[in-house]
């Protein structure tokens, strides 16, 4: 439950998904890597992995087929564009920073390679994070983590989280994301996950709960750019400020970059 628990990080940061058609994708079949295979059948849902790396297969087919719990959160709804959605997902450092800047929440991240992050919820989960495969409307992540807490301490694992996403447009005209999150996770503790028809319940709720705090966290992120966007360009650039391109990015979808230019102040009142 270690993985699954702090894959509430990844939620909030980005990870919110549901898929946008099947139409989208070709005749599905199993995966196969020699004696590997990967169904593409999830939730209710259909995922591409025909186009995951096949060297990934034989990683993660244990951990679907021989998973400790299975949880499914979504559809969700997060106030934010396409691509500001998409953007966060790519860079979680940057959801952090603001989501911490902004007093949304209590998470951090750290780049550690190509697509590959650590994070911590602030709340005894953290670990490493992985992409595996991307497109317009699914992903697929890899995780490794641990989570102490009283009712489960010390307790590590690995996940196998798949994202299924698609914009949509609110009664009043604003874009915002549907997504969809399904997690399979493997303790790596043989007696936990022997006990597991004794805790599932424990654990489902555990991992539920914080899908959904990571969910309604980027949603209140989307709306704060929304409402406040000066306030949030505002936070980007206090020292230490996110990088040219995050700023610049920044700038440009939230509406601020002519005033930032001139004066290097937001435009507006920061409540």
């Amino acid at each position: 439950m270690s993985a699954e628990s702090r894959f509430p990080w990844m939620t909030m940061v980005g990870v919110l998904v549901v898929a946008t058609g099947l139409e989208l994708f070709p005749p599905l079949k199993l995966v196969r890597s020699e004696t590997c295979a990967l169904s593409p059948h999830h939730a209710g849902m259909v995922f591409p992995v025909e186009r995951i790396d096949p060297e990934w297969i034989c990683l993660l087919q244990p951990i679907i087929d021989n998973y400790t719990t299975v949880t499914t959160v979504g559809p969700v709804r997060a106030a934010m564009s396409e691509s500001m959605y998409h953007y966060l997902l790519d860079h979680p450092p940057v959801a952090t920073l603001l989501i911490g800047r902004l007093e949304l929440g209590l998470y951090k991240s750290e780049e550690r390679g190509p697509d590959r992050f650590w994070g911590s919820d602030g709340e005894g989960t953290q670990g490493i994070v992985q992409l595996v495969y991307k497109d317009r409307t699914a992903r697929l992540y890899y995780l490794e983590g641990s989570h102490n807490s009283r009712v489960l301490p010390d307790v590590t694992g690995k996940a196998v989280v798949l994202f299924r996403m698609k914009p949509v447009v609110e009664p009043n005209g604003a874009e915002a994301m549907d997504s969809t999150v399904v997690s399979y996770t493997k303790l790596d503790n043989r007696i936990l996950s022997g006990l597991v028809s004794l805790m599932r319940p424990l654990i489902g709720g555990v991992v539920t709960g914080k899908l959904r705090k990571g969910a309604e966290t980027v949603n209140r992120l989307g709306l704060v750019m929304r409402q406040h966007p000066e306030r949030v360009l505002s936070q980007a650039m206090d020292l230490p400020a996110l990088s040219d391109r995050d700023v610049d990015f920044l700038k440009q979808s939230l509406g601020g970059a002519d005033d930032f230019s001139r004066t290097g102040r937001p435009n507006g009142p920061t409540p």
